[in-house]
């Protein structure tokens, strides 16, 4: 088996299982460790992979994203921590963005305690999200339309930004594929970036969302910069050094 061979084998598992261990890799390869170690950096100089203690997991890229329902098996305690948080900095909101993604619908559910049984608007463009708000007390859904895109269930193109330009939003809560000090937000699909961009052009107030995994990943379209971030909200597994690093460009960074 080549390298190029090797590496495609490598790729592939880490996008089918959500990570890779050396050790097992080596294992099913029939390589050294370091073989393995060798290939995940080369991944990850391309881009591919991200390289973690004892493995790697795939990054997010203009051929690969991982659907809504595999969202939902990974990093789950992390995901509902941040979601608690976020829905904390609500405030006095009254009009509410919230993003497609897992991690965004767990803050949508939370929104309504978040807001204390006052009136509360959502606009989204997620499928899922609006069925969890549809019938809460107190909360007025805003579904965007659009095409709706099959692995995430969440509306894109011209209907949809269109329909956002025609509003003024208190808050948004953001997710993204990745996110770097260098290259700010990202996602792999242009269309999505363009329904993200729309919304932080909306919004008074902007809130990332994302667990540790996303940090330092980098995927196709940019949507955003980090100073156009009011707050970031993340888990304690994100370093405080690096949570320090994105702070000094101007967001809130808060690590649950």
């Amino acid at each position: 088996m080549t390298a190029e061979e090797r590496q495609r084998r490598i790729v592939d598992a880490a996008r089918h299982c959500g990570s890779v261990d050396v050790t097992a890799l080596a294992a099913q390869l029939g390589v050294a460790k370091e073989t393995v170690r060798r290939d995940l950096r080369a991944l990850e100089d391309h881009g591919l992979v991200r390289r973690t203690h004892g493995g790697a997991y795939p990054v997010e890229s203009a051929g690969f994203e991982t659907t809504l329902a595999f969202r939902t098996t990974m990093h789950v305690p992390e995901k509902r921590r941040v979601a608690a948080a976020a829905a904390e900095l609500l405030g006095d909101a009254e009009t509410v963005f919230v993003d497609e993604g897992f991690t965004p619908q767990l803050t949508a559910e939370a929104l309504p305690g978040a807001a204390a049984g006052r009136p509360l608007t959502v606009v989204t463009a997620s499928l899922a999200t609006a069925g969890v708000l549809a019938e809460a007390e107190n909360v007025t859904v805003l579904l965007l339309g659009g095409r709706v895109r099959p692995g995430t269930l969440a509306t894109v193109d011209h209907w949809t930004t269109k329909m956002l330009a025609g509003f003024v939003i208190d808050l948004a809560y953001v997710g993204a594929n990745g996110i770097s000090r260098e290259h700010g937000l990202t996602t792999p699909d242009p269309a999505v970036s363009e329904v993200k961009a729309q919304a932080i052009r909306a919004s008074r107030r902007t809130v990332f969302l994302g667990v540790h995994t996303k940090f330092g990943a980098t995927s196709f379209c940019r949507f955003a910069g980090v100073p156009d971030l009011d707050a970031i909200v993340t888990s304690s597994r994100l370093p405080a050094s690096e949570a320090h690093r994105y702070s000094l460009l101007g967001p809130q960074v808060i690590r649950a």
